[in-house]
Protein backbone atom coordinates (compact mmCIF):
# COMPACT_ATOMS: atom_id res chain seq x y z
CA UNK A 1 0.00 0.00 0.00
CA UNK A 2 0.93 3.45 -0.51
CA UNK A 3 2.06 5.34 2.24
CA UNK A 4 -0.78 7.18 4.02
CA UNK A 5 -1.16 10.86 4.10
CA UNK A 6 -3.17 12.99 6.25
CA UNK A 7 -5.87 14.02 3.42
CA UNK A 8 -6.30 17.69 2.01
CA UNK A 9 -10.02 18.57 2.51
CA UNK A 10 -10.68 20.45 -0.21
CA UNK A 11 -10.81 19.62 -4.13
CA UNK A 12 -7.36 20.59 -5.71
CA UNK A 13 -7.61 22.20 -9.15
CA UNK A 14 -5.36 23.15 -11.12
CA UNK A 15 -6.81 26.71 -12.37
CA UNK A 16 -6.07 27.58 -15.95
CA UNK A 17 -4.21 30.80 -14.80
CA UNK A 18 -1.01 30.96 -12.63
CA UNK A 19 -2.15 32.73 -9.45
CA UNK A 20 0.38 35.62 -7.77
CA UNK A 21 1.57 34.93 -4.06
CA UNK A 22 2.13 38.69 -3.41
CA UNK A 23 2.29 38.36 0.31
CA UNK A 24 4.17 35.25 0.54
CA UNK A 25 7.41 35.60 1.88
CA UNK A 26 9.85 34.23 -0.73
CA UNK A 27 12.81 32.71 0.33
CA UNK A 28 16.15 33.46 -1.44
CA UNK A 29 15.59 30.98 -3.45
CA UNK A 30 11.83 31.17 -4.71
CA UNK A 31 10.53 33.81 -7.09
CA UNK A 32 7.08 34.40 -7.54
CA UNK A 33 5.35 34.85 -11.54
CA UNK A 34 1.95 35.59 -12.63
CA UNK A 35 0.64 33.91 -16.12
CA UNK A 36 1.11 37.78 -17.90
CA UNK A 37 4.87 37.05 -17.56
CA UNK A 38 5.12 37.43 -20.94
CA UNK A 39 8.67 39.21 -21.21
CA UNK A 40 10.25 37.00 -18.67
CA UNK A 41 12.51 34.77 -19.33
CA UNK A 42 11.90 31.05 -20.10
CA UNK A 43 14.07 29.60 -17.64
CA UNK A 44 14.96 31.56 -14.23
CA UNK A 45 18.57 30.61 -12.67
CA UNK A 46 19.48 30.96 -8.69
CA UNK A 47 22.73 30.01 -7.87
CA UNK A 48 23.14 28.88 -4.06
CA UNK A 49 26.28 28.41 -2.39
CA UNK A 50 26.91 24.62 -1.84
CA UNK A 51 28.72 23.31 1.56
CA UNK A 52 32.49 23.33 1.03
CA UNK A 53 32.55 25.01 -2.42
CA UNK A 54 30.76 25.43 -5.46
CA UNK A 55 27.33 26.52 -5.67
CA UNK A 56 24.01 24.62 -6.11
CA UNK A 57 22.06 26.06 -9.64
CA UNK A 58 18.34 26.37 -9.97
CA UNK A 59 16.48 26.28 -13.36
CA UNK A 60 13.01 27.04 -12.76
CA UNK A 61 11.19 26.55 -15.92
CA UNK A 62 9.01 30.18 -16.53
CA UNK A 63 6.00 29.82 -18.97
CA UNK A 64 3.27 30.30 -17.33
CA UNK A 65 0.28 30.11 -19.98
CA UNK A 66 1.45 27.21 -21.13
CA UNK A 67 2.09 25.34 -17.99
CA UNK A 68 5.45 25.09 -18.69
CA UNK A 69 5.18 23.08 -22.36
CA UNK A 70 8.12 22.21 -24.22
CA UNK A 71 8.58 24.25 -27.03
CA UNK A 72 11.85 24.82 -29.10
CA UNK A 73 12.48 28.06 -27.41
CA UNK A 74 12.48 26.20 -24.07
CA UNK A 75 14.16 23.24 -25.32
CA UNK A 76 16.86 25.12 -26.62
CA UNK A 77 17.86 27.13 -23.68
CA UNK A 78 17.42 24.15 -21.35
CA UNK A 79 20.08 22.61 -23.42
CA UNK A 80 22.39 25.77 -22.94
CA UNK A 81 21.79 25.64 -19.40
CA UNK A 82 22.67 21.77 -19.52
CA UNK A 83 25.72 22.37 -22.00
CA UNK A 84 26.87 25.18 -19.73
CA UNK A 85 27.54 22.94 -17.00
CA UNK A 86 28.63 20.11 -18.50
CA UNK A 87 31.65 22.41 -20.07
CA UNK A 88 32.94 22.81 -16.26
CA UNK A 89 34.05 19.74 -16.30
CA UNK A 90 36.36 17.53 -18.20
CA UNK A 91 34.25 15.17 -20.38
CA UNK A 92 36.57 12.12 -20.00
CA UNK A 93 37.59 11.78 -16.47
CA UNK A 94 34.79 13.71 -15.03
CA UNK A 95 37.46 15.87 -13.24
CA UNK A 96 36.51 20.09 -12.44
CA UNK A 97 38.22 22.09 -15.34
CA UNK A 98 40.50 25.14 -14.25
CA UNK A 99 37.81 28.09 -13.82
CA UNK A 100 39.76 30.07 -16.33
CA UNK A 101 39.58 27.24 -18.90
CA UNK A 102 36.25 27.09 -18.39
CA UNK A 103 35.24 30.99 -18.71
CA UNK A 104 38.20 32.35 -20.26
CA UNK A 105 41.07 34.67 -18.92
CA UNK A 106 40.85 36.87 -15.74
CA UNK A 107 36.93 36.20 -15.67
CA UNK A 108 37.45 32.55 -13.67
CA UNK A 109 38.45 34.55 -10.42
CA UNK A 110 34.98 35.80 -10.12
CA UNK A 111 34.13 32.21 -9.95
CA UNK A 112 33.42 30.78 -6.42
CA UNK A 113 33.65 27.11 -7.94
CA UNK A 114 31.67 24.72 -10.57
CA UNK A 115 28.08 23.70 -10.56
CA UNK A 116 27.93 20.75 -7.54
CA UNK A 117 24.55 20.27 -8.03
CA UNK A 118 21.23 21.30 -10.09
CA UNK A 119 17.63 21.36 -9.60
CA UNK A 120 15.46 21.64 -12.00
CA UNK A 121 11.75 23.13 -10.86
CA UNK A 122 8.86 25.81 -12.30
CA UNK A 123 8.47 29.06 -11.66
CA UNK A 124 4.58 28.02 -12.41
CA UNK A 125 2.30 27.23 -9.26
CA UNK A 126 0.12 25.01 -11.81
CA UNK A 127 2.84 22.63 -13.31
CA UNK A 128 6.26 21.62 -13.57
CA UNK A 129 5.80 20.40 -17.37
CA UNK A 130 3.08 20.08 -19.44
CA UNK A 131 4.93 18.09 -22.01
CA UNK A 132 5.36 18.81 -25.41
CA UNK A 133 3.92 21.88 -26.43
CA UNK A 134 1.05 20.41 -28.69
CA UNK A 135 -0.06 23.70 -30.45
CA UNK A 136 3.40 24.39 -31.61
CA UNK A 137 3.70 21.11 -33.03
CA UNK A 138 0.62 21.21 -34.50
CA UNK A 139 2.09 23.67 -36.93
CA UNK A 140 5.56 21.18 -37.79
CA UNK A 141 6.77 19.54 -41.01
CA UNK A 142 8.04 15.92 -40.47
CA UNK A 143 11.06 17.59 -41.26
CA UNK A 144 10.95 19.92 -38.69
CA UNK A 145 9.25 17.00 -36.13
CA UNK A 146 11.88 14.98 -36.71
CA UNK A 147 14.41 17.70 -35.83
CA UNK A 148 12.64 18.48 -32.52
CA UNK A 149 12.20 14.74 -30.86
CA UNK A 150 16.40 14.60 -31.79
CA UNK A 151 16.97 17.86 -30.16
CA UNK A 152 14.70 16.64 -27.07
CA UNK A 153 15.77 13.39 -26.75
CA UNK A 154 19.49 14.73 -26.83
CA UNK A 155 18.95 17.20 -24.46
CA UNK A 156 17.35 14.99 -21.69
CA UNK A 157 20.42 12.69 -22.58
CA UNK A 158 23.03 15.41 -21.98
CA UNK A 159 20.62 15.95 -18.87
CA UNK A 160 21.41 12.67 -17.52
CA UNK A 161 24.72 12.27 -18.00
CA UNK A 162 25.93 15.04 -16.25
CA UNK A 163 28.31 14.18 -13.56
CA UNK A 164 26.82 15.77 -11.21
CA UNK A 165 23.50 15.23 -8.88
CA UNK A 166 20.05 16.30 -10.34
CA UNK A 167 17.15 16.61 -8.60
CA UNK A 168 13.84 17.44 -9.74
CA UNK A 169 11.48 19.42 -7.48
CA UNK A 170 7.47 18.91 -8.27
CA UNK A 171 4.76 20.61 -7.08
CA UNK A 172 1.63 20.13 -9.18
CA UNK A 173 1.83 17.79 -12.71
CA UNK A 174 4.58 16.12 -14.75
CA UNK A 175 2.96 14.70 -17.83
CA UNK A 176 4.31 13.24 -20.70
CA UNK A 177 7.35 14.95 -21.88
CA UNK A 178 7.65 16.40 -18.13
CA UNK A 179 7.81 12.84 -16.66
CA UNK A 180 10.32 12.09 -18.56
CA UNK A 181 12.23 15.33 -17.99
CA UNK A 182 11.90 14.45 -14.58
CA UNK A 183 13.28 10.88 -15.21
CA UNK A 184 16.20 12.25 -16.44
CA UNK A 185 17.02 13.42 -13.28
CA UNK A 186 18.95 10.84 -10.46
CA UNK A 187 16.34 11.91 -8.06
CA UNK A 188 12.69 13.32 -7.64
CA UNK A 189 10.95 15.45 -5.18
CA UNK A 190 7.41 15.46 -4.60
CA UNK A 191 4.77 17.41 -3.06
CA UNK A 192 1.81 15.50 -1.42
CA UNK A 193 -0.44 17.02 -3.97
CA UNK A 194 1.09 16.18 -7.10
CA UNK A 195 0.32 13.82 -10.35
CA UNK A 196 2.70 12.10 -12.99
CA UNK A 197 1.94 10.62 -15.45
CA UNK A 198 3.08 9.16 -19.50
CA UNK A 199 -0.38 9.68 -21.57
CA UNK A 200 0.98 9.46 -24.81
CA UNK A 201 -0.90 6.15 -25.60
CA UNK A 202 -4.40 8.11 -25.17
CA UNK A 203 -2.89 10.73 -28.10
CA UNK A 204 -2.00 7.76 -30.29
CA UNK A 205 1.62 7.50 -29.90
CA UNK A 206 3.94 6.36 -27.15
CA UNK A 207 6.29 7.84 -24.65
CA UNK A 208 9.24 9.28 -27.09
CA UNK A 209 11.88 10.91 -24.96
CA UNK A 210 13.05 7.97 -22.99
CA UNK A 211 9.87 7.16 -20.92
CA UNK A 212 9.69 3.38 -21.63
CA UNK A 213 13.07 2.82 -21.01
CA UNK A 214 14.00 5.12 -17.99
CA UNK A 215 10.73 4.37 -16.55
CA UNK A 216 11.19 0.48 -16.62
CA UNK A 217 14.97 0.99 -15.68
CA UNK A 218 13.46 2.74 -12.65
CA UNK A 219 10.38 1.26 -11.21
CA UNK A 220 10.30 -2.57 -13.08
CA UNK A 221 8.77 -3.67 -16.39
CA UNK A 222 5.29 -4.44 -15.08
CA UNK A 223 4.48 -1.48 -13.08
CA UNK A 224 5.83 0.83 -15.91
CA UNK A 225 3.69 -1.20 -18.41
CA UNK A 226 0.59 -0.58 -16.35
CA UNK A 227 1.70 3.22 -16.37
CA UNK A 228 2.49 3.36 -19.75
CA UNK A 229 -0.76 1.27 -21.27
CA UNK A 230 -3.05 3.11 -19.21
CA UNK A 231 -1.81 6.12 -19.45
CA UNK A 232 -3.29 7.05 -16.17
CA UNK A 233 -2.33 10.02 -13.54
CA UNK A 234 -0.54 8.68 -10.71
CA UNK A 235 -0.96 10.80 -7.14
CA UNK A 236 2.17 11.63 -5.59
CA UNK A 237 1.59 9.15 -2.41
CA UNK A 238 1.60 6.00 -5.49
CA UNK A 239 4.55 7.58 -7.17
CA UNK A 240 6.23 7.74 -4.22
CA UNK A 241 5.27 3.82 -3.03
CA UNK A 242 6.34 2.87 -6.84
CA UNK A 243 9.60 4.26 -6.63
CA UNK A 244 9.36 7.31 -9.33
CA UNK A 245 9.54 9.88 -6.53
CA UNK A 246 12.42 9.88 -3.59
CA UNK A 247 10.79 12.31 -1.39
CA UNK A 248 7.62 13.20 -0.57
CA UNK A 249 6.58 16.20 0.97
CA UNK A 250 3.39 16.95 3.03
CA UNK A 251 1.18 19.80 2.51
CA UNK A 252 -0.97 20.06 5.35
CA UNK A 253 -3.89 22.15 5.64
CA UNK A 254 -2.37 24.41 7.99
CA UNK A 255 0.34 25.17 4.65
CA UNK A 256 -2.79 25.60 2.55
CA UNK A 257 -4.45 28.42 4.38
CA UNK A 258 -1.06 29.74 5.74
CA UNK A 259 -0.14 30.47 1.98
CA UNK A 260 -3.55 30.94 0.51
CA UNK A 261 -4.86 33.39 3.16
CA UNK A 262 -7.81 31.61 3.33
CA UNK A 263 -7.99 30.35 -0.39
CA UNK A 264 -7.12 26.69 0.04
CA UNK A 265 -6.93 25.66 -3.29
CA UNK A 266 -5.01 28.61 -4.13
CA UNK A 267 -2.87 27.71 -0.65
CA UNK A 268 -2.50 24.34 -1.63
CA UNK A 269 -0.45 25.46 -4.95
CA UNK A 270 1.70 28.16 -3.43
CA UNK A 271 2.57 25.98 -0.63
CA UNK A 272 3.48 23.01 -2.65
CA UNK A 273 6.04 25.31 -5.03
CA UNK A 274 7.54 26.18 -2.17
CA UNK A 275 7.66 22.67 -0.05
CA UNK A 276 9.01 20.70 -2.76
CA UNK A 277 11.92 23.00 -3.74
CA UNK A 278 13.01 23.91 -0.19
CA UNK A 279 13.08 20.18 -0.07
CA UNK A 280 14.66 19.97 -2.98
CA UNK A 281 17.44 22.33 -2.21
CA UNK A 282 17.64 20.63 1.52
CA UNK A 283 18.94 17.42 -0.44
CA UNK A 284 21.22 19.33 -2.95
CA UNK A 285 23.16 19.97 0.37
CA UNK A 286 23.15 16.80 2.26
CA UNK A 287 24.45 15.55 -0.78
CA UNK A 288 27.18 18.00 -1.14
CA UNK A 289 28.37 17.66 2.02
CA UNK A 290 30.07 15.11 0.90
CA UNK A 291 33.33 14.91 -1.30
CA UNK A 292 33.05 16.31 -5.13
CA UNK A 293 35.19 13.63 -6.30
CA UNK A 294 33.69 10.57 -4.47
CA UNK A 295 30.05 11.73 -5.47
CA UNK A 296 30.83 12.66 -9.03
CA UNK A 297 32.61 8.90 -9.08
CA UNK A 298 29.88 7.05 -6.70
CA UNK A 299 27.59 8.73 -9.70
CA UNK A 300 29.32 6.95 -12.43
CA UNK A 301 30.17 4.13 -10.30
CA UNK A 302 25.77 3.66 -9.71
CA UNK A 303 25.02 4.57 -13.40
CA UNK A 304 26.94 1.27 -14.51
CA UNK A 305 26.34 -1.01 -11.80
CA UNK A 306 29.43 -3.10 -12.25
CA UNK A 307 32.09 -4.26 -10.40
CA UNK A 308 35.11 -3.14 -12.35
CA UNK A 309 33.39 0.04 -12.61
CA UNK A 310 33.24 0.69 -8.66
CA UNK A 311 36.90 -0.56 -8.36
CA UNK A 312 37.90 1.98 -10.82
CA UNK A 313 36.19 4.80 -9.22
CA UNK A 314 37.50 3.70 -5.92
CA UNK A 315 40.74 3.67 -6.91
CA UNK A 316 40.06 7.32 -8.25
CA UNK A 317 39.34 8.55 -4.70
CA UNK A 318 41.16 6.87 -2.55
CA UNK A 319 44.25 9.03 -3.22
CA UNK A 320 42.45 12.45 -3.18
CA UNK A 321 42.97 15.53 -0.85
CA UNK A 322 39.84 15.24 0.03
CA UNK A 323 39.88 11.34 1.48
CA UNK A 324 42.95 12.53 3.64
CA UNK A 325 40.86 15.22 4.57
CA UNK A 326 37.93 13.02 5.45
CA UNK A 327 40.38 10.77 7.77
CA UNK A 328 42.05 13.63 9.64
CA UNK A 329 38.93 15.31 10.32
CA UNK A 330 37.12 11.61 11.90
CA UNK A 331 40.60 11.91 14.00
CA UNK A 332 39.77 15.21 15.17
CA UNK A 333 36.05 14.82 15.83
CA UNK A 334 34.63 18.00 13.61
CA UNK A 335 33.15 17.60 10.00
CA UNK A 336 35.32 17.33 6.22
CA UNK A 337 36.11 20.26 4.89
CA UNK A 338 36.30 19.46 1.31
CA UNK A 339 38.02 21.15 -1.44
CA UNK A 340 37.57 18.99 -4.39
CA UNK A 341 41.10 17.87 -4.56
Amino acid sequence: MPPRLAPLRVAIRIPRTTVASSKLPPAAFYSTSTASDSNQPLITVTQLPAPGSGHIRILELNRPKARNALSKALLSQLRAEVDAIHAQYDPETGDELPQKQVFGGAAGKDVKGPTRALILASAVETSFCAGADLKERRGFTQKETDEFLHNLRSTFTSLQNLPIPTISAISSIALGGGLELALSTHFRVLSSNAQVGLPETRLGIIPGAGGTHRLPALIGLSRARDLILTGRRVSAPEAYFLGIADRLVDITHEDAEKAGEGDKDKGVLLAARKAALSESVRLAGEICEGGPIAIRAALQAVSWAREEVENKMYERVVATEDRNEALKAFQEKRKPVFKGQ
